[in-house]
């Protein structure tokens, strides 16, 4: 059985040749450092997949289990010195898993519940309701104090214990259309405003708008735009990931702007990588193309202009938690770095141990499998909390739920804020 190619010029069989076995990957993975077997490291997975290529394997149970127990991190493709796509080849895997290989009943019903809920913001905030309810009634206390879900379901006691809290101001928060910007125009750029970020973690997306127009940008927030597909395309349900994709395109399309801005790392990840998701597709390669070359996480974006807007001091110990998809999957390390340093007397704390290493969110990983992504929270939380931190900064909405939840099993729990939300408090408490 051989695995379906990427929509890529390349094949699978070129990009899997690229692996010359050198070892590099290995101390750079997760699960590699936390079981040691060859076959849970990104070579040994590649060897698998060369088996499935070549006929020599069959999507088992046993094969399957190595690429379901991938983070997807993509620290491998930071290590490789032989420029090895794992990026690609573990996407067209999955997506050859999702297609060939039949789980189990309880394991679709799971799947399907998260793609049904998680990619759709209408239906998020809909939920956000009955949550906020939940959370404020009580039941929630008991819930969690009685245990009950542990004994059901680890999954389902994992999605509950991930909720974030919910405000009454957060039920179905709205967005403006345009945001004008403040003193001299200096560009015009828009705004991808996301499902989960948008629905629970909503103050990032109002800081995004705020400090962009302080800095002298208008700001475009296209209506009806929905999910960009990337929770569907890093869990290989690749054609529902185009559809999103291009749905999000249509969107943005009549909208001159200089720059298409994502404030989550594991989104900007995937609109980076439009060009490639159409590759095989001449209808719409062009127009992905075209969009995705516009695409810039927001700390990458502002980081090239010299700030305008002042700043007032704010005396913080701030922590800064690398994202997989910003630091490995797009390369943004330094920018978000500057943004913060650029905050007078804000103290920027580095992790020292393991600071490349997943915090174990990973897209829909810490709900499909809850026990290795709790390993790799509490160690990432362990790691933060050396720090002496008296917050965290943190790039993405799925890495703050995570870690939010284990630096509160710790028993230190820390805010959490992703860095444009440090500069907005910064420039507002200056005005």
């Amino acid at each position: 059985m051989s695995v379906a190619p990427h929509p890529t010029t390349r094949t699978t069989s070129e990009l899997i040749s690229d692996c010359v076995h050198c070892g590099f990957c290995l101390p750079a993975c997760p699960t590699y450092r936390s079981w040691g077997n060859e076959p849970d490291s990104p070579r040994g997975r590649i060897d698998l997949m060369k088996g499935l290529e070549e006929g020599t394997l069959d999507l088992s149970d046993a094969v399957v289990e190595h690429f379901d127990a991938c983070l997807g991190c993509m620290a491998c493709v930071t290590a490789c010195p032989s420029g090895v796509r794992y990026d690609l080849l573990i996407e067209s895997t999955r997506a050859k898993v999702e297609t060939g290989y039949q789980r189990t009943q309880a394991e679709r019903g799971f799947r399907e519940l998260i793609f049904s809920l998680f990619p759709y913001p209408e239906r998020l905030a809909a939920l956000s309701v009955p949550l906020l309810v939940y959370a404020r009634s009580g039941l929630q206390k008991l819930v969690r104090a009685s245990k009950v879900l542990d004994r059901l379901s680890a999954r389902l006691a994992q999605l509950e214990a991930l909720m974030p809290d919910i405000s009454l101001a957060d039920v179905r928060p709205t967005l403006p259309r345009d945001v004008a910007a403040h003193g001299t125009l200096r560009g015009r750029v828009a705004l991808v405003a996301g499902c989960v970020q948008r629905t629970f973690f909503p103050n990032v997306n109002t800081a995004t708008l705020r400090v962009l127009s302080a800095e002298g940008f208008d700001v475009a927030v296209p209506v009806g735009q929905g999910c960009c597909g990337a929770l569907s395309l890093h869990a290989g349900r690749a054609e529902e990931a185009r559809r999103f994709a291009r749905a999000l395109i249509e969107r943005f399309e009549g909208h001159w702007v200089e720059a298409i801005l994502v404030n989550a790392a594991g989104c900007g990840a995937t609109l980076k990588q439009y060009g490639e998701l159409f590759a095989g597709d001449e209808a719409w390669r062009e127009r992905a193309e075209r969009f995705a070359e516009k695409v810039l996480d927001v700390n990458e974006f502002l980081a090239r202009y010299e700030p305008v807007a002042p700043r007032r001091a704010m005396p913080l110990r701030v922590a800064y938690h690398d994202a997989c998809h910003l630091a490995h999957a797009q390369g943004i390390r330094e920018q978000p770095r500057a943004l913060l340093r650029a905050i007078p007397e804000l103290a920027l704390l580095e992790v020292r141990r393991e600071p490349e290493v997943c915090c174990g969110s990973a897209g829909i990983y810490n709900l499909v499998a809850p026990e290795a992504a709790a390993e790799l929270g509490a160690r990432k939380a362990r790691s933060l909390l050396e720090t002496g931190a008296d917050a965290i900064a943190a790039g993405n909405p799925g890495c703050a739920a995570q870690l939010d939840l284990h630096l509160r099993e710790a028993g230190h729990p820390l805010p959490i804020h992703h860095p444009i939300e440090l500069v907005w408090r910064s420039i507002a408490a200056a005005r």
